[in-house]
């Protein structure tokens, strides 16, 4: 199959059977798959810093229960009436 260049375009060939568009720019597409490869790692490591900053809200949040629970005594004791 013979491919026809693309005016202006160095490294895009147009398919004559059916008229699409090829890139044959092979370093580019390189580079195109490092960079994406690149951004997901950036982006996992985005999401796990999220992970960990709301497991650590977590933590917190029972840290503070649990000194109001030593400050106030435990909660069924405060509501239980004495016999």
């Amino acid at each position: 199959m013979e491919y026809h260049g693309v005016e202006g375009h160095s490294n895009l060939l147009r398919d004559p059977e059916n008229d699409s568009i090829v890139n044959v720019d092979s370093i580019g597409y390189q580079k195109y798959i490092a960079r994406r490869k690149s951004k997901d790692i950036k982006n996992q490591k985005v999401q796990n810093i999220e992970q960990e900053v709301a497991s650590m809200k977590e933590d917190i949040d029972e840290i503070k229960n649990l000194l109001k629970e030593l400050l106030n005594g435990p909660k069924w004791h405060r509501t239980k009436k004495s016999f």
